[in-house]
């Protein structure tokens, strides 16, 4: 990875807006995101997702990341981590693939922004747990501080919740220059 691009991470539970956050930042940074892999994975699945789709997920996003990588101006903006990975096959198999724990604490990111649980759930095919978003968000701060990452959380909606992952992305960009 080239050593002047920086890594922020959008993360959180299902429905706290990370795409469009992913989305908002790019822009507003006038760089590139790099999507979540596991969406338009999940999208195409036929039957319910398996241990080797949690495997190819993880594989997934990182060559996605890769891929983005030469396109970023300065900032590469990720729509949630692989992390992700390790949260749902912790929730869904009771473990995470080995790979997924290996990788963990080498491929980190510099700065994280952990979305807030404060917008209204939304509704969509490839959510499942509307009743467990205290809970996830538990389990992120947890996975977080596990890996003494560098993070804070985003709340607020609408424009207020822009403005203040802006904020901490101009006041992390300041200090670690």
């Amino acid at each position: 990875m080239p050593q002047d691009i920086i890594k922020i991470a959008v993360v959180g539970p299902e429905s706290t807006g990370k795409s469009a956050m992913s989305a908002y930042l790019a822009k507003h940074y006038q760089t590139v995101w790099v999507p979540e892999y596991a969406r338009e994975y999940c999208e195409k699945l036929t039957a319910e997702c398996t241990w080797q789709d949690e495997i190819n997920m993880y594989h997934g996003q990182l060559a996605l990341e890769q891929e983005m990588l030469p396109q970023a101006n300065r900032l590469l903006i990720c729509d949630t981590t692989f992390i992700t990975i390790k949260i749902w096959s912790d929730q869904m198999f009771g473990q995470a693939p080995p790979e997924v724990l290996e990788k963990l604490p080498q491929h980190t990111y510099d700065f994280y922004l952990l979305l807030n649980i404060d917008l209204p759930w939304q509704d969509d095919p490839l959510r499942n747990f509307p009743n467990m978003r205290e809970h996830f968000m538990t389990v992120w701060h947890h996975e977080l501080q596990d890996l003494q990452a560098n993070y804070v959380v985003i709340s607020g909606q609408g424009q207020p919740r822009y403005d203040a992952a802006v904020e901490a992305v101009d006041h992390f960009l300041k200090n670690n220059s």
